[in-house]
């Protein structure tokens, strides 16, 4: 899937997966964090959640390869933006989460072209739906934070790559 571009677009298109790459790191470490709070259905949900977030990480490790680049490592551990300590907070991080990966997709639109920017459309996509399922409301732009921020300014952040 290597970007058919001069050696600038090459490089914002493998900084854009690089930094997909970094967020999916993080949510398939969101996804083992929040999964043991939830029950039946939502137990469900979060483990095809985490089994999707693992296969795009696997997917996006080797478009940085194929982009000439070497794929961001997972960190050990990550800083959660809040305490997970029952079901409404586990679905509220889920939410979070997707929210972050949306916005890193949305950068990978922009930077990528061809299959790469269909495949990056298509997570973008997948991860404003499960940002609503888990949230219960959309927003207008997914993947773009300042379209997405309520007025209030109650906009939490996501999970960041931050380390313990």
């Amino acid at each position: 899937m290597r970007h058919e571009a001069g050696k600038d677009d090459t490089e914002g298109t493998l900084r854009a997966a690089q930094a997909a790459l970094a967020a999916e790191h993080a949510a398939v470490y969101g996804y083992g964090a929040l999964g043991g709070r939830l029950d039946g259905g939502r137990r469900g949900d979060a483990t095809a959640a985490h089994d999707a977030h693992r296969a795009r990480r696997d997917a996006l490790t080797r478009t940085v390869r194929d982009l000439g680049g070497t794929p961001v490592a997972a960190h050990a551990a990550y800083a959660l933006p809040f305490a997970v300590r029952d079901p409404a907070t586990a679905m509220r991080l889920a939410a979070v989460l997707e929210d972050r990966i949306a916005g890193v997709y949305s950068d990978l639109v922009r930077a990528a072209g061809g299959p790469l920017r269909q495949d990056a459309a298509g997570a973008l996509r997948e991860a404003a739906v499960r940002a609503v399922r888990w949230r219960g409301t959309g927003v207008a732009f997914p993947g773009l934070a300042e379209k997405t921020a309520p007025p209030d300014g109650t906009a939490e952040a996501g999970a960041a790559g931050v380390t313990h």
